[in-house]
C-alpha cells in the first residue's frame, strides 16, 4: 500500500528542493566563474561588470602562458610523484595497521588503539616536527619529507579498521584451515572484500596529497621540487606571474596576470575533479561500511 503525501509534505518537498538548487547554484558559480574568466580575453574581463556567465571575448592566451612556464610541469611532474607514490604507501600501511588492530590474539591491539587515538588530540607541535624531519630523518628539501611523516592517518585507519572487523570470521577461519597464513588473509581475502572503502581510502589521501602545500613550503627548498600548489600559491598570493607575460606592456600586465591566476586555478584542479566520478559510486557505500558495524 503506497501513502499518499499529504499537503505539508508536497510544500516541504518543494521548499527542499527549491534550497537545494540555489545550494548548488551558490557552491558551483564561484567555480563556473572562474572557468569562463580563464576563458576569456584579459581586456574584455577587466571591463566586464556583473555575473559572468560567458567569456568575455574568447580567448586561450591564458592558459598558453601558464603551460609556457616551467614551474607549472615540474610542479604536475612532483605533485603525481607525491599522489601515486604516498597514496600507495598510505593505503598499504594503513590496511596492515587495520588488519592488526583487528587481530583479537595480538596482545598490544588496545594499547595501540588508544595511542593512535591519543595523537589525533595531543602533538609535538610544528618545532619538533620540523626538527624531526630535517635533522632526525635528514629529510630536508626531499619529497619522502611530503610522504613519510604523512604515511597513516588515525582517522582513515579507524574507518577501515571497523570495515575489516565487519568481515564474517568464518572466511578468514576456511582460508586458514587451507593453509593461508595472515599475509594471505589480508591481501587476498579481506583487500578483495573491501574495495569500497579502499576506493574511499585512494579517494581522501590522493586528495590531501594533491591540495597539499604546506608541508612543501616548509621541507623544499628547491623550487624544482615544489608541488603544484605551492607553484599556484606563489602565482594567486605573492603575484608571481611575471615570468608568464614576456612581452606585455603597461598597463595589459594587470589585466593579463589576472587572466594567468584563473587559468592557473583550473590547471591545478582539474585532473582531480576529474579522477572523482570514477570513485564517486564506491563513496557512500565505503563510508557506510566503515562507520557502522554489522
Amino acid at each position: 500500500m503506497v501513502k499518499k503525501e499529504t499537503t505539508s509534505e508536497k510544500i516541504f518537498d518543494v521548499l527542499n528542493i527549491i534550497f537545494m538548487l540555489l545550494m548548488i547554484c551558490v557552491t558551483l558559480y564561484p567555480f563556473y566563474y572562474v572557468v569562463m574568466a580563464s576563458l576569456s580575453d584579459s581586456g574584455a574581463l577587466m571591463r566586464h561588470e556583473g555575473v559572468l556567465l560567458k567569456p568575455a571575448g574568447f580567448s586561450l592566451a591564458a592558459y598558453k602562458m601558464v603551460f609556457k612556464n616551467p614551474n607549472i610541469l615540474s610542479g604536475y611532474r612532483t605533485t603525481i610523484i607525491v599522489v601515486l607514490a604516498g597514496t600507495t604507501i598510505n593505503i598499504l600501511l594503513t590496511s596492515i595497521g587495520a588488519f592488526l588492530l583487528t587481530r583479537k590474539k595480538f596482545a598490544i591491539r588496545k594499547f595501540l588503539s588508544y595511542m593512535m587515538i591519543f595523537t589525533m588530540y595531543f602533538s609535538g607541535g610544528m618545532i619538533p616536527t620540523y626538527l624531526l624531519i630535517y635533522k632526525g630523518l635528514n629529510l630536508g628539501d626531499s619529497l619522502l619529507a611530503l610522504i613519510i611523516p604523512s604515511a597513516i592517518s588515525t582517522y582513515n585507519l579507524l574507518i577501515m579498521r571497523t570495515n575489516f572487523a565487519a568481515i564474517p570470521e568464518c572466511i578468514e577461519e576456511s582460508a586458514k584451515i587451507d593453509g593461508a597464513n595472515d599475509i594471505v588473509v589480508l591481501f587476498r581475502i579481506i583487500m578483495p572484500l573491501s574495495l569500497p572503502i579502499i576506493a574511499v581510502m585512494i579517494l581522501f589521501y590522493g586528495v590531501a596529497h594533491w591540495n597539499s602545500w604546506f608541508s612543501a613550503m616548509i621541507y623544499i627548498r628547491t623550487k624544482s621540487k615544489y608541488p603544484l600548489q605551492l607553484i599556484l600559491r606563489e602565482i594567486l598570493l605573492l603575484n608571481s606571474t611575471e615570468s608568464m607575460m614576456e612581452g606585455s606592456m603597461g598597463s595589459d600586465k594587470y589585466s593579463i596576470g589576472e587572466s594567468i591566476k584563473y587559468a592557473t586555478i583550473i590547471v591545478a584542479t582539474l585532473p582531480i575533479l576529474c579522477v572523482y566520478p570514477f570513485i564517486q559510486k564506491y563513496f557512500v557505500k565505503g563510508m557506510m561500511i566503515g562507520a557502522v558495524k554489522g
